[in-house]
């Protein structure tokens, strides 16, 4: 069985709290060339903010996916291809390995159909989601291997998704969770910023997720990591 995220290169994660650039529209953003779009975001997300992109992006052809922070923001939209919910393997506690998930569960008439898990090994401590997860950053290159191989192997995880969000992250431990996974896909995002950082990530997992570059330097700027991810 194939998975839509099998043919992707590059992933751009738009954060429905955040403003395009100046003079900048969605239309431009669907056009960069990336494989598929994720929407969302750690902190202040809502619904009416979700739904304000996925309406404003869903013209065009290019995938759209909602990956919401909690329950509470999912929207049912047709415009959608599906929902990407993550799993902090290395969360402090419970609540974002499965307590999140417990009350996602009992959202009415769920698309299972449509709905997939991403298994995060979150690894920047002074990120976002680190801190609101309480992960345990501290990890080598081996443990993050083993997550890896725990998250495919004992838990049936078809994305593995190592975050550095903010921050451009160890080659040797991004390299490990791949070395580590035999059919799942690896995704990998922090601190992609042009075509070099681009392509160097994009040679040591399968799909590159690019996300505060589109709302700090824009359309242009996430085009070259189009390119970089590509020529990997």
């Amino acid at each position: 069985m194939t998975n839509p995220w099998d043919d992707w290169d590059h992933v751009l994660k738009v954060d429905p709290d955040k403003d395009l650039r100046p003079g900048e529209t969605f239309e431009d953003v669907c056009r960069t060339g990336t494989d598929a779009i994720e929407i969302g975001g750690t902190l202040d997300v809502t619904a009416e903010k979700m739904s304000r992109v996925v309406d404003a992006a869903a013209e065009y052809d290019v995938p759209l996916y909602q990956e919401p922070s909690n329950p509470g923001v999912v929207i049912d939209s047709p415009a959608l291809d599906g929902y990407l919910i993550p799993t902090v393997f290395n969360a402090g506690g419970p609540f974002w390995i499965t307590g999140a998930h417990k009350e996602w569960v009992r959202i009415d008439d769920l698309d299972w159909s449509r709905t997939h898990t991403e298994a995060y090994i979150v690894l920047n401590p002074d990120a976002s989601v680190a801190q609101l997860t309480e992960a345990d950053c501290d990890l080598t290159a081996d443990d993050v291997g083993a997550y890896a191989k725990v998250a495919e192997r004992m838990f049936g995880q078809e994305i593995v998704y190592v975050e550095y969000s903010g921050t451009f992250g160890d080659t040797e431990k991004v390299a490990a969770a791949g070395d580590a996974l035999d059919d799942a896909t690896l995704f990998y995002g922090g601190g992609i910023h042009d075509y070099e950082s681009a392509n160097e990530m994009a040679a040591h997992s399968d799909v590159i997720v690019v996300g505060d570059l589109l709302h700090e330097e824009g359309v242009d700027a996430v085009r070259e990591t189009v390119k970089g991810a590509k020529d990997a």
